[in-house]
Protein backbone atom coordinates (compact mmCIF):
# COMPACT_ATOMS: atom_id res chain seq x y z
CA UNK A 1 0.00 0.00 0.00
CA UNK A 2 1.76 3.09 -0.86
CA UNK A 3 0.24 5.35 2.06
CA UNK A 4 2.64 3.69 3.87
CA UNK A 5 5.97 4.29 3.78
CA UNK A 6 6.64 2.60 7.61
CA UNK A 7 7.04 -0.88 7.56
CA UNK A 8 4.26 -1.29 10.24
CA UNK A 9 1.64 0.91 11.00
CA UNK A 10 1.32 1.68 14.98
CA UNK A 11 -1.72 1.55 16.93
CA UNK A 12 -2.93 2.84 20.10
CA UNK A 13 -4.82 0.61 22.34
CA UNK A 14 -6.28 0.79 25.62
CA UNK A 15 -5.82 -1.27 29.38
CA UNK A 16 -8.73 -3.38 27.42
CA UNK A 17 -6.78 -3.96 24.42
CA UNK A 18 -8.77 -2.35 22.49
CA UNK A 19 -8.26 0.20 20.15
CA UNK A 20 -8.45 3.80 20.46
CA UNK A 21 -10.35 5.65 17.75
CA UNK A 22 -10.81 9.66 17.53
CA UNK A 23 -14.52 11.01 16.68
CA UNK A 24 -15.15 14.44 15.62
CA UNK A 25 -17.24 16.50 17.18
CA UNK A 26 -20.78 16.80 15.63
CA UNK A 27 -20.24 13.40 13.62
CA UNK A 28 -21.51 9.84 14.11
CA UNK A 29 -18.39 7.98 12.41
CA UNK A 30 -14.93 7.94 14.27
CA UNK A 31 -11.56 6.74 12.55
CA UNK A 32 -8.98 4.63 14.30
CA UNK A 33 -5.58 6.19 15.21
CA UNK A 34 -2.71 4.81 13.43
CA UNK A 35 0.85 5.93 13.78
CA UNK A 36 3.79 5.72 10.76
CA UNK A 37 6.29 5.23 13.85
CA UNK A 38 6.44 4.63 17.37
CA UNK A 39 8.03 8.38 18.07
CA UNK A 40 4.36 9.89 16.46
CA UNK A 41 2.51 7.76 18.26
CA UNK A 42 4.22 8.68 21.55
CA UNK A 43 3.95 12.08 20.76
CA UNK A 44 0.45 11.92 20.32
CA UNK A 45 -0.11 10.57 23.61
CA UNK A 46 2.00 12.64 25.51
CA UNK A 47 0.21 15.84 23.92
CA UNK A 48 -2.95 14.44 23.92
CA UNK A 49 -2.62 13.07 27.77
CA UNK A 50 -4.45 9.98 26.29
CA UNK A 51 -4.17 7.10 28.46
CA UNK A 52 -2.60 4.56 26.25
CA UNK A 53 -1.55 1.03 27.91
CA UNK A 54 0.49 -0.18 24.82
CA UNK A 55 0.94 0.49 21.02
CA UNK A 56 0.82 -2.63 18.71
CA UNK A 57 1.82 -2.79 15.15
CA UNK A 58 0.33 -4.50 12.27
CA UNK A 59 2.36 -5.06 8.54
CA UNK A 60 0.14 -2.16 6.18
CA UNK A 61 1.56 -4.46 3.69
CA UNK A 62 -0.01 -7.87 4.66
CA UNK A 63 -3.92 -8.19 2.71
CA UNK A 64 -4.33 -10.54 5.90
CA UNK A 65 -3.63 -8.07 8.82
CA UNK A 66 -5.12 -5.17 7.16
CA UNK A 67 -8.62 -7.01 6.47
CA UNK A 68 -8.28 -8.02 9.82
CA UNK A 69 -8.24 -4.87 11.28
CA UNK A 70 -10.65 -3.62 9.10
CA UNK A 71 -13.05 -5.93 9.59
CA UNK A 72 -12.98 -5.52 13.32
CA UNK A 73 -12.88 -1.60 13.56
CA UNK A 74 -16.29 -1.40 11.27
CA UNK A 75 -18.11 -3.21 13.32
CA UNK A 76 -17.51 -0.55 16.16
CA UNK A 77 -18.77 2.83 13.46
CA UNK A 78 -14.99 3.39 12.52
CA UNK A 79 -15.14 3.89 8.46
CA UNK A 80 -11.36 5.55 7.98
CA UNK A 81 -8.07 5.70 9.47
CA UNK A 82 -6.61 8.86 11.17
CA UNK A 83 -2.93 8.86 9.78
CA UNK A 84 -0.18 10.59 12.00
CA UNK A 85 -2.88 12.70 13.55
CA UNK A 86 -0.97 15.83 15.43
CA UNK A 87 -2.56 16.68 18.81
CA UNK A 88 -1.53 20.57 18.21
CA UNK A 89 -1.94 20.83 14.65
CA UNK A 90 -5.02 18.88 13.84
CA UNK A 91 -3.54 17.46 10.64
CA UNK A 92 -3.34 14.04 9.68
CA UNK A 93 -4.05 11.62 6.70
CA UNK A 94 -7.16 10.14 6.20
CA UNK A 95 -7.21 6.73 4.66
CA UNK A 96 -10.62 5.20 3.99
CA UNK A 97 -11.80 1.67 4.19
CA UNK A 98 -12.85 0.18 1.28
CA UNK A 99 -14.20 -3.36 1.42
CA UNK A 100 -11.36 -4.81 3.93
CA UNK A 101 -8.84 -3.34 2.96
CA UNK A 102 -7.26 0.76 2.84
CA UNK A 103 -8.20 2.78 0.03
CA UNK A 104 -8.27 6.56 -0.80
CA UNK A 105 -6.05 8.28 1.23
CA UNK A 106 -6.21 12.43 1.65
CA UNK A 107 -4.68 15.13 3.91
CA UNK A 108 -7.48 16.43 6.35
CA UNK A 109 -7.46 19.08 9.08
CA UNK A 110 -9.71 18.80 12.31
CA UNK A 111 -10.07 22.03 14.38
CA UNK A 112 -7.30 21.95 17.07
CA UNK A 113 -7.78 21.07 20.90
CA UNK A 114 -8.26 23.99 23.08
CA UNK A 115 -5.44 23.45 25.31
CA UNK A 116 -5.86 24.26 29.06
CA UNK A 117 -2.44 23.74 30.95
Amino acid sequence: MSTFAAKELQLLLDSAGALIVYQEEGTHWTGVLGFSSQERAREFVAASRLEVAEVGAIDPADPAQVASLVNAVKQRAVRYLLLDLDWRSGECVQVEFEGNSFGAARERRFTPHQHHD
